[in-house]
Order: structure tokens, then sequence, then C-alpha cells
């Protein structure tokens, strides 16, 4: 990915930080997101018109936005810097990569959801990661930058040596959550293991045969990791600071909603996404540990960073996660 985006970011970084290019204040905003229940907040924000109600009460009547899915971080990446977005809604790994390629030129504005990714495999003959052969194929959602690849990295250096942090690298391929789904459910597909998100990771331990649990990004990050928040060009905030205010506001009602009316929330991002799964399994997953990390503040961001410095991936080591946040979440308690 980075390879093919390396002249797109060139130009980004020129309308960034020193640039003297005048940005222009936005009513119109486009933002992205991938499918899954970790986007339930952008579903409740899209359906009740959060932004357009929290800018307007900002003094800024009249916004409109549009939701574009894509299926992985990734796209994400490259609509972002290829001008076609304005604001994103993905994971970690993908905010420090752009925020060091444009050397500070991209930040978050606030964390949405930090629920658990789980590795699933249908192989009987994988019970960890110890098990995986150069034949064995893992699915993400980008390979090396997504989330899901860098946790892995970090469990394999953990399991493997710090210096065989990239072991797996080889075994990991590009696949988008539901297509991901779709392999999995094929007994003839090479791709035998998944590293998923609900409601996905949910709907293969029930689904699909053999289906079992490898690890959980809990077990390797030691707690929460944020693997959605929003972020965008600080061009961007710096034009349309009361939008950036908006979408923290927004974010938060959505949240508290999701606390507050599980049902209506689960209703609405049914509604949303066109996603068959009943209500009641939705609210019985929702249950599970771990399945109500709504929260604004990033939460393991820093661990993931360190990583990523160790390993050279990111040239800069942040000296504390508001280096990558815009000001408007730096009174939020997070890591």
């Amino acid at each position: 990915m980075w390879s093919a985006c390396a002249g797109a970011i060139a130009a980004l970084a020129m309308v960034l930080p020193g640039s003297q290019a005048a940005a222009q204040q936005k009513t119109e905003i486009s933002l992205s997101r991938q499918p899954g229940i970790f986007y339930m907040p952008s579903h409740i924000m899209e359906k009740h018109k959060l932004i357009e109600k929290h800018a307007a009460s900002l003094g800024v009547p009249g916004v409109t936005t549009k939701w574009i899915n894509l299926s992985g971080g990734g796209a994400q990446t490259d609509a972002l810097l290829a001008g076609s977005v304005d604001i994103l809604n993905t994971g970690t790994g993908n905010l420090l990569l752009l925020w060091d390629r444009t050397r500070g030129g991209v930040k978050g504005i606030v964390a949405t959801s930090a629920q658990p990714m789980t590795l699933i495999s249908r192989d009987p003959n994988i019970k960890s990661i110890k098990d995986f052969g150069p034949n064995d194929k893992i699915a993400v959602p980008t390979v090396k930058v997504s989330t899901q690849a860098i946790v892995l990295q970090i469990a394999a250096s953990e399991i493997f040596g710090a210096d065989q942090w990239s072991k797996l690298d080889a075994s990991t391929v590009q696949l988008g959550h539901p297509d991901a789904y779709v392999a999995m459910s094929n007994a003839q597909h090479e791709v035998r293991n998944h590293f998923a998100i609900p409601p996905f990771t949910f709907l293969e331990l029930k689904n699909i045969p053999g289906a079992h649990v490898v690890l959980s990004s809990p077990d390797v990050m030691g707690g929460p990791l944020s693997q959605a928040q929003f972020f965008t060009t600080t061009k961007f905030a710096d034009a349309n600071p009361k939008i950036v205010q908006a979408v923290r506001d927004a974010t938060k009602e959505a949240q508290d909603l999701i606390r507050s009316d599980t049902k209506a929330a689960v209703e609405i991002y049914k509604e949303v996404t066109g996603d068959k799964t009943s209500v009641d399994d939705l609210l019985a997953w929702l249950k599970e540990p771990g399945m109500m990390e709504w929260n604004l503040q990033p939460q393991g961001t820093m661990k993931f960073a360190a990583h990523l410095f160790k390993v050279g991936t990111l040239k800069t080591m942040p000296k504390a996660w508001t280096d990558y946040y815009l000001p408007v979440a730096h009174d939020l308690k997070g890591n």
C-alpha cells in the first residue's frame, strides 16, 4: 500500500504544516468507515444526523454529510490522500502511519470503539500462532498496516522473539471482513483463518464448522485497543474547527445512546447497514466481554506506536498520544 501511495503522500504533505495553501471551510462533509459493529456510533450519527445537529448548535448551519463504506483501512487512507473524503473512521495503525508519513499532517479527532479483535481459525491443527505454517493464509483488512496485521506482529514478537515480529507477515492476505467471512464459510477456500472484528467474529464462531479462537487483541495488548477512531488532515481541522468539535460531540451522543438504549442502537445499525443478524443475537453479542468499549479516549495506542517505531515502520516515536490527536481530544485520559 505505502509504495503505491508514495506520490499521494508527497502531494498531501505539500499542503500540510508549513504550506501557504489556504484551506477552505466546508459544509459538505464526506466521511468513510468499514463494515462491522465497531462502527455502530457512525451509523447512529448518520441516522440521526448528529454531526449536522451539533454543527448547527455551534453556529455552522446547513452542514450535510456523506458516509462512504470502504472494505478496509487501506482503501480509506487512499481516499483521504486522494482528497475524496474529509474524515476517516478506521484503525490505529492507519492513523499512526499517516501521522508519521505526513509529519503530523494527519491527526485523530476522537476514538469511537475498542472492542476485541479475534483471530479465528477453522483449521483443527491451528490452536495457537505457533501452529501456522508457510501455506496457512490469514485474512486481514490490509496487509502489514491494518490494526489486525500489527497486533499479529506484536503477538509474533512476544511468542517467537523480538526479532521475529514479521514472521507471520507472509501468511497474511488482504480481504475485507465480509469477503473474509465468505472465504471462511467455503470449506474449499485456501483462507482458513481470519483476524475478525464483530459481528464477523460471532458469525464465524456460530456458523462455520470447526471455527475456534486462536487469540484475541486484549490478550496481546494487555487491555482494550482502539480499533476505530475519527481522523483527518490538520489542514481540514484548521479550516473547520467547529466541524471537528461537532464530530466529537456527535460521537459522544452516539456512544451514550449505545449504552443507554442498546436495543435502539442495534436497530439503527441493522437499518443503516442492512445486516440480517437478529436483534437478539446482536444484543447477546454486545453482552460479551469487552463489547461495550465505546469511548472517546484512545486506548492502547502508545503500545501500538512503540512497536511500530521499534520495527522501523514509524520514523518518529510520539512522546504521548496527544502528539497524533488534535487538541479537541487533549482533555481526555487516553493512552
